[in-house]
């Protein structure tokens, strides 16, 4: 009877002990970008909490600070653009990480100003452009509107700015064109004698926040990241359903009034399910993501920022939607 009574009490501790651990906490680190704001509202909103899960949103807003969080262990996921996971995994001291949700894109909230006698990207040929170099999504953006109009960074004056100071600059009529964003985009098509020339809505897809995680962590808990996506979908579908009530949460996270957020989330789209099925696709018929993170891989290792090319099929895990 007492041996009975100790494996009782053994099981029942064992029990425990999953839950404890089944129960720690999920720390995803993020910048306050207004694309991750959803990840916010589900924890405010407690759509993580109903399904048992414990989500820390830790804010660190430069991409190498998240990722040196990553690799440390002190988040156990990131949410970053599908660029920028590339640069992760082929650093100099590589990390694995697998994309397992996309999170949002650019839908007109980047774009290229020019002056109104350039009239299409092919005439950014020989004119002074400026943007900010060096890996990142604006570059990145850059060098695929370039490659998609024959065009090739040396076949332009290419200047290094921050978007915003890109932006001023243009406006100031200091330069010929510039790659920006809001609310430099609608600067410059105010002025005189500027346009924008073309916007991130002409390359859906592209521009593309995900959120990834190592692969061990995933082969521990990956019923919890499932739990994780169902929560962000909600946090979609409630965004849209009930937009004023939304927004005034998710502009706490962004520290903007709910009126700002409101008009400046017009050129980012959220992922909800749907979105992310056809983004993913499936190994036998991959969408766009796979197309995204190797041509990221491709960019990245010509311009020689990183040493290795990965493979995007390693990149990426669709398996939990």
């Amino acid at each position: 009877m007492r041996k009975m009574w100790l494996l009782g009490l053994v099981f029942a501790l064992v029990l425990v002990g999953g839950t404890a651990y089944a129960g720690e906490p999920i720390k995803l680190g993020m910048s306050t970008w207004l694309g991750y704001a959803p990840l916010y509202l589900a924890k405010e909103k407690g759509f993580f909490q109903k399904r048992g899960l414990d989500v820390e949103i830790v804010v660190i807003e430069s991409p190498a600070g998240r990722r040196a969080a990553f690799a440390a262990d002190r988040i156990q996921g990131f949410a970053t653009t599908v660029d920028t996971h590339v640069m992760t995994a082929a650093a100099e001291n590589p990390i694995q990480v697998k994309q397992v949700l996309a999170l949002d894109d650019s839908y007109g909230g980047d774009g290229i100003v020019a002056k109104k006698e350039i009239k299409t990207v092919k005439d950014l040929k020989g004119k002074t452009v400026a943007a900010q170099l060096g890996a990142g999504a604006s570059y990145f953006w850059l060098n695929y509107v370039l490659a998609q109009n024959g065009l090739k960074l040396s076949d332009i004056q290419a200047v290094d700015m921050k978007a915003g100071d890109a932006g001023a600059a243009f406006v100031a009529g200091k330069i010929d064109a510039a790659v920006t964003w809001e609310p430099w985009l609608s600067r410059a098509k105010d002025t005189p004698f500027g346009q924008i020339l073309i916007a991130s809505d002409k390359t859906p897809g592209i521009i593309v926040d995900s959120l990834g995680f190592k692969p061990d962590f995933l082969k521990r808990r990956g019923d919890d990241v499932k739990k994780i996506i169902a929560a962000w979908n909600e946090a979609v579908q409630f965004a849209a359903q009930s937009p004023k009530e939304a927004d005034a949460i998710m502009a706490k996270f962004t520290n903007q009034k709910p009126e700002e957020f409101t008009a400046e989330k017009s050129g980012v789209r959220f992922y909800g399910e749907k979105e992310n099925k056809e983004y993913f696709g499936t190994p036998q018929k991959p969408g766009r993501l796979y197309e995204v993170t190797q041509r990221a891989a491709d960019t990245w290792f010509d311009l020689k920022f990183i040493k290795s090319k990965p493979n995007a099929a390693d990149l990426i895990d669709g398996s939990y939607f």
